[in-house]
């Protein structure tokens, strides 16, 4: 099997008599759409197994929602990169998370103590209590959006909505000024997905990843002559008392614009798209406002723009449930996998909104749970009570078989989502 070729099928993975391959290769158009019945087949087989990645690197994906829970919870699995071995560095050193730049070493590159030095200078921010007073502004963001939409269908909501958003919301709760916030560029996100030197893309790589530093450059000397009361402020004035140093300030950065925007427009996505897959719960929404904040938990289980986990490493050989797995390889968590367990969750592959309990990881768990749960959630809520109260009839306006899904390694998602309705309200 090469590298390019995609799981044999049954619903595109395979029979469930078939024996999986080793190890699984984890890539393909069929995956992408749905990798759930992959992610069935291996739970059903066990809790870790080995997989391929397209840039050719291997590594050990925990699937189970048990083993996964344990798993982002284990002392042992570290996640600096200084942990991965020589075989892991020879194919890492491709991958698209910017190993030989300055930006390498934000939050979830980190392990205790650096982590919890470095947490502590944003977790302010992205307080409940916080999120919840600006509130009405997000909302404002969100009204003028679909005030700028088409009267009618269909249009693109990720241009028109799900991409600008995000980074308008990010914006206000960091302190990025309207002028910077205009000039950043959604392309230069791309540099986290994977892009071998010999890609005929890798020149379109290195340059969105110089614009990118750049840009984070731009950032730093305009909050460090225009120092507000605000994120970014405390950052560099963070760093100008030597409590960050500048490869670290700059890493943050990048992690906030980064992280801090395209998992949301994803979400937005992804949630969308099961909704229109289930139409009686869309109208079930639309119509009670108040089920809301359950049913944004239960469209984060049932499909997360965050599919995998960054890389773990054990710093020496051990047991990871039942599997022997050598020091420095990578250890990822299949957070999706994880959140369709039955195990877990009753009917997992069903969309019930009101779900409840609803444990589901999709922001992870322990140390490295994302400091901005908050914000998104809010986000989300917002998004989807504006777009079905202001776009009756919103509906997917093309096939879905003619989705387009990310090639991203980590993240589900699409660049573009063509939708109808019946008027803007």
């Amino acid at each position: 099997m090469t590298l390019q070729e995609p799981l044999p099928a049954m619903d595109a993975h395979g029979p469930h008599d078939e024996p999986l391959p080793d190890p699984v290769p984890l890539m393909g158009c069929p995956y992408k759409a749905n990798p759930y019945p992959l992610y069935e087949r291996m739970r059903a087989s066990g809790p870790v197994h080995r997989v391929l990645f397209p840039s050719g690197v291997h590594a050990w994906l925990v699937t189970g929602y048990q083993a996964a829970h344990a798993a982002l919870n284990d002392d042992r699995l570290g996640k600096n990169h200084d942990r991965g071995n020589d075989h892991w560095r020879a194919r890492a050193s491709i991958m698209p998370e910017p190993l030989h730049s300055q930006l390498q070493v934000h939050l979830l590159h980190q392990d205790p103590p650096h982590h919890t030095r470095m947490r502590r200078f944003v977790t302010d921010a992205f307080t409940p209590r916080r999120i919840e007073r600006l509130r009405p502004r997000f909302q404002e963001l969100a009204g003028a959006l679909v005030d700028a939409l088409p009267d009618t269908g269909p249009t693109d909501l990720v241009t028109g909505f799900a991409a600008p958003f995000p980074f308008r919301v990010l914006a206000e709760v960091i302190g990025l000024p309207s002028e910077l916030t205009a000039r950043f560029d959604r392309d230069w996100g791309k540099v986290v997905q994977p892009v071998g030197p010999t890609d005929p893309g890798r020149p379109l790589y290195e340059a969105r990843l110089h614009g990118l530093q750049g840009y984070i450059a731009d950032v730093v000397a305009h909050k460090r002559e225009h120092r507000e009361d605000d994120l970014l402020s405390s950052l560099v004035e963070a760093r100008d008392r030597r409590e960050l140093s500048q490869e670290e300030l700059d890493s943050m950065i990048f992690q906030l614009l980064v992280a801090g925007q395209e998992p949301v427009t994803n979400q937005i996505t992804t949630s969308l798209i099961a909704l229109f897959r289930h139409p009686a719960e869309l109208a079930r929404l639309r119509d009670d406002p108040d089920l809301t904040p359950r049913a944004v938990d239960e469209l984060l289980r049932h499909d997360s723009a965050f599919e995998l986990t960054t890389w773990r490493f054990l710093d020496q050989d051990g047991d990871l449930h039942g599997t022997r797995i050598p020091a420095g390889d990578s250890v990822i968590i299949s957070l999706c996998a994880a959140n369709r367990d039955p195990r877990r969750f009753p009917d997992p592959d069903a969309l019930a909104l009101d779900r409840s309990p609803n444990p589901h990881l999709a922001f992870g768990h322990g140390i490295h749970f994302c400091p901005g749960a908050a914000l998104a959630r809010a986000e989300l809520q917002i998004a989807l009570d504006t777009l079905l109260a202001r776009l009756p009839g919103l509906r997917l306006a093309i096939d879905d078989a003619d989705i387009a899904w990310i090639p991203a390694v980590l993240g589900r998602g699409t660049n573009h989502l063509p939708v109808g309705y019946d008027r803007r309200i």
